[in-house]
């Protein structure tokens, strides 16, 4: 049987007059990575927030590790780890001293072992010491995931922890992070960046204005979207806009970069044919076509936007 180590039933947040969380539930397996997505002020970090103990629920009930988050805060703790927005280390201290100092803290034995430990499995051992004020963004974050992990905690909580960085650094980030998972870590990360989620998750949860409106793995959240779009490619500019519009009831955008004219459809052979006809009776030549799967950005925004119209 399958053993989740976070249960969330029927979570409830407010500030004053505002919901920010609306009796969400979701649970999350052990050893898995969990994706937690939504816009800015969907309640996401409310969300890390009261399963970290740093804030308390209005109502509902929360579980980690089996300890209630609202009542048995000190089991809670000792299972978790917490990675905010912005790295969490000391500029004056050296990566070397900001480890030793958090595993001193939490009374561990040979804290400089565990700092040697972490500094080569993160790739700061040329830096180790060094003051923090000379680390890159993407050293600081790694750094701060380092001293994270100093007690081995079984889950791990990564509020958007790419912002900011290069691309380079964001895929070494994306490499620990499954190599933690890998290793029986839970890990339960919030990001603005879609592709992120789509290439780490296990499992996604979307929020929206304090309630989870989808929940599942990549594919299952795909497969909400029965459409994707229809690639044709093209000689020139001018078949370009006869082709836009013969198909003008398929909704087609432009790619003049790629001399392209993207169409949704139904992911029917039957519709596909029927578009290929049109062109064909047209004249117009199409020098290739393509069908194009749907994105989790296409079923985030779907989503997003089905629910903002109130349909």
């Amino acid at each position: 049987m399958v053993e989740n180590v976070i249960s969330v039933s029927n979570l409830e947040k407010s500030y004053k007059n505002v919901d920010v969380l609306k009796k969400i539930s979701f649970s999350v397996q052990k050893g898995s990575i969990f994706a937690l997505l939504g816009s800015n002020g969907a309640g996401k970090t409310t969300t890390i927030r009261i399963l970290a103990t740093l804030l308390k629920p209005d109502g509902g009930d929360a579980q980690i590790c089996g300890a209630d988050v609202a009542t048995q805060g000190n089991d809670v703790r000792a299972a978790i780890s917490l990675t905010g927005q912005s790295a969490a280390v000391d500029d004056i201290l050296t990566g070397r001293e900001n480890l030793r100092l958090i595993a001193k803290l939490r009374h561990l034995a040979d804290a400089n072992k565990i700092a040697d430990e972490l500094l080569e499995r993160f790739g700061l051992t040329d830096a180790a010491d060094r003051a923090l004020s000379t680390y890159s963004g993407g050293m600081r974050r790694r750094l701060d995931l380092a001293m994270s992990l100093i007690g081995n905690p079984a889950v791990i909580f990564l509020d958007e922890p790419t912002t900011g960085l290069d691309p380079q650094s964001r895929m070494a980030m994306w490499k620990i992070i499954r190599e933690l998972a890998g290793g029986g870590t839970t890990v339960f990360l919030t990001t603005q960046y879609l592709e992120e989620a789509e290439q780490l998750a296990d499992q996604i949860a979307i929020l929206n204005e304090g309630k989870i409106v989808a929940d599942g793995t990549v594919e299952e959240l795909k497969k909400m979207l029965p459409s994707g779009h229809l690639e044709l490619r093209f000689a020139d500019v001018a078949d370009i806009e006869r082709a836009s519009e013969v198909l003008k009831t398929y909704e087609p955008s432009v790619e003049i970069e790629i001399q392209a004219v993207l169409v949704k459809i139904d992911g029917t052979v039957k519709q596909m044919v029927a578009i290929l006809s049109e062109l064909e009776s047209a004249n117009i030549p199409v020098l290739e076509f393509s069908q194009k799967s749907p994105t989790l950005e296409d079923v985030f925004l779907t989503i997003i936007n089905y629910r903002k119209e109130g349909l």
